[in-house]
C-alpha cells in the first residue's frame, strides 16, 4: 500500500491508501465498513478506531495486526460491489484534487544518517569541504521542520545564502524496540519514503568546527518527507532502487541505493540501543550531486522559485517548491541578534 495522511475539505486529518488511479481510500472508514459487512461486528466504528486509527503513528503502533487489517479494508473497498460508502454514509473514496496531502507521518523521533554513501564523502573531499563527510554520522532531525508533498520550503535569506538539497531514502519503524541485531531488523521495518534533507551549507561549515551540526538542517520547513509511505511488502529489496533529484527539471543527483556503505539492517540495529517507538523514521544518507560539491556551487544553490523533485524507484516523486520569506509571511524577516554569534 501507499499510505498517506490527508486533509479533507472540512480540515479533518485522516489517513488513507492511494489506488492505482490516484484516488485515496479513507482507511478508517473502509475498516468500519469491512468490519460490519465481512466480520459481522456490531461495534464496527469503535473497533475501526482501535485497529486502523486516523493517525499514522498510531496505525504503526498497532504493528502487523493494524497494517494487515488496513490492507484487508483497502482491498475490500477496491473490490466492493456497488456504491462504496461507510456505514454512516460518509465517503470512503476521495479524488486527489479534493484533498490536501500532508507529511505522511510525524514521528516521535527522526534518526538521521550522514555520510553513508562513499560517493558523497569523495565529492566532499574533492571539493575541499571544511570537514570530511565520514561514514557514518548520526544525529536527530527536528521533527517540527517536517513538511509534505507540494508544501513549500521557506528560504530564510536572513540566515543563509547557501541553501542545498540532499535526496535520501528513509525507513519507517512499525514497532517499538531496542537492542536488536541486524538479522532481527527486518521485523521492525514498516515501510519506506523519500526524504529531502535541506541544508544551509554556510551555517553547516560554522557548526562543524565544533564537530556537531543540527541547526543547519533543522530550520522550519527544511525536512520535506513523502509523498507517501510504501509498505515494506511492496519493496522486496530497498538496496535495489534508482534515485534521482531534479531542480527545475534538471538532474542534479542520480545514483542507486545499492551504493550504501552500511545497509539498512545494520543502521537500524546500530541505533537500536537508543530505543525506537512505532512510527519513528530513520534516514539512510544522501548520494553525490549536491550543490555544495559541484563545479559551480553558487549557480546550483537553491533560490526562491526553484522546484525540487525527488524520485526513488518504486516509491514515487516528492515535489517541493522553494519560496521566499516574504512570499511566505508577507513581510521582511526580523534578523535575530543571536545569529551574529554564529558568524
Amino acid at each position: 500500500m501507499r499510505l498517506v495522511t490527508f486533509e479533507t475539505a472540512a480540515k479533518q486529518s485522516r489517513i488513507g491508501a492511494v489506488t492505482t488511479d490516484e484516488r485515496i481510500v479513507d482507511l478508517n472508514l473502509a475498516c468500519a465498513l469491512y468490519l460490519r459487512e465481512v466480520e459481522g461486528e456490531s461495534a464496527f466504528y469503535r473497533l475501526a478506531d482501535a485497529l486502523v486509527p486516523s493517525n499514522m503513528c498510531q496505525l504503526f503502533a498497532g504493528g502487523d495486526t493494524s497494517l494487515e487489517t488496513a490492507h484487508k479494508a483497502f482491498d475490500y473497498a477496491l473490490h466492493h460491489e456497488g456504491e462504496v460508502l461507510a456505514p454512516g454514509g460518509e465517503a470512503i473514496f476521495h479524488r486527489s484534487a479534493e484533498v490536501r496531502l500532508k507529511a505522511p507521518i510525524l514521528p516521535k523521533k527522526f534518526f538521521h544518517t550522514a555520510g553513508n554513501f562513499r560517493e558523497h564523502h569523495e565529492e566532499a573531499t574533492k571539493a575541499g569541504f571544511s570537514h570530511p563527510v565520514l561514514p557514518w554520522i548520526i544525529f536527530f532531525q527536528n521533527v517540527d521542520a517536517i513538511i509534505g508533498h507540494d508544501e513549500p520550503v521557506i528560504y530564510p535569506e536572513h540566515l543563509t545564502q547557501e541553501l542545498d538539497y540532499e535526496l535520501e531514502l528513509a525507513v519507517v519503524l512499525k514497532k517499538s524496540g531496542k537492542h536488536f541485531t541486524p538479522e532481527q531488523a527486518r521485523d521492525y521495518v514498516g515501510g519506506y519514503l523519500i526524504f529531502n534533507d535541506i541544508t544551509a551549507r554556510d551555517i553547516q561549515r560554522r557548526e562543524m568546527k565544533s564537530g556537531v551540526f543540527s541547526f543547519c538542517k533543522g530550520i522550519d520547513t527544511f525536512c520535506p518527507l513523502g509523498p507517501w509511505i510504501v509498505t515494506a511488502d511492496e519493496i522486496r529489496d530497498p538496496h535495489n532502487l534508482a534515485m534521482e533529484l531534479r531542480v527545475n527539471g534538471e538532474s542534479r543527483q542520480r545514483s542507486h541505493s545499492s551504493k550504501m556503505s552500511v545497509k539498512i539492517p545494520e543502521i537500524l540495529s546500530h541505533y537500536s540501543p537508543m530505543g525506537y517507538s512505532a512510527g519513528d523514521v530513520v534516514s539512510t544518507g544522501t548520494v553525490s550531486g549536491v550543490a555544495a560539491f559541484s563545479g559551480d556551487p553558487k549557480a546550483w544553490y537553491l533560490k526562491p522559485g526553484d522546484v525540487m523533485e525527488c524520485e526513488i524507484e518504486k516509491i514515487g516523486v516528492l515535489r517541493n517548491r522553494v519560496i521566499s520569506w516574504e512570499e511566505a509571511y508577507g513581510q521582511k524577516p526580523v534578523v535575530m541578534a543571536t545569529q551574529e554569534t554564529l558568524k
